[in-house]
């Protein structure tokens, strides 16, 4: 079988998805075809969060997502040390995910 050179992809990035959204809230759905992840801001004092960024992703590649968001996480400690999260014992201090 003959291999194939890596193709490159050229991406491109728009001045307000360079910008970012912040998100301390994320839910998450699914059917047997698609993942729904969408991101919000929670404000501790309202009893709502907007929703700012919704993902539609297929099962195959929210498991490609969870693989490298695995890598980086273990990357980034590695480098700076363990990303402290909240604990059972924080009851009533959950904020977001």
């Amino acid at each position: 079988m003959e291999k194939r050179p890596p193709q490159q992809i050229k991406v491109e990035l728009t001045e307000p998805a360079a910008e970012g959204i912040y998100s301390n809230w994320v839910m998450m759905t699914y059917s047997p075809s698609e993942f729904i992840i969408d991101f919000g801001r929670f404000l501790p004092g309202l009893p709502k969060t907007k929703i700012y960024s919704r993902i539609v992703m297929t099962p195959q590649h929210v498991k490609n997502l969870l693989r490298v968001l695995e890598k980086n996480v273990s990357t980034y400690e590695e480098k700076f040390g363990e990303i402290r999260t909240l604990s059972k014992d924080d009851k009533g201090r959950e904020i977001g995910f």
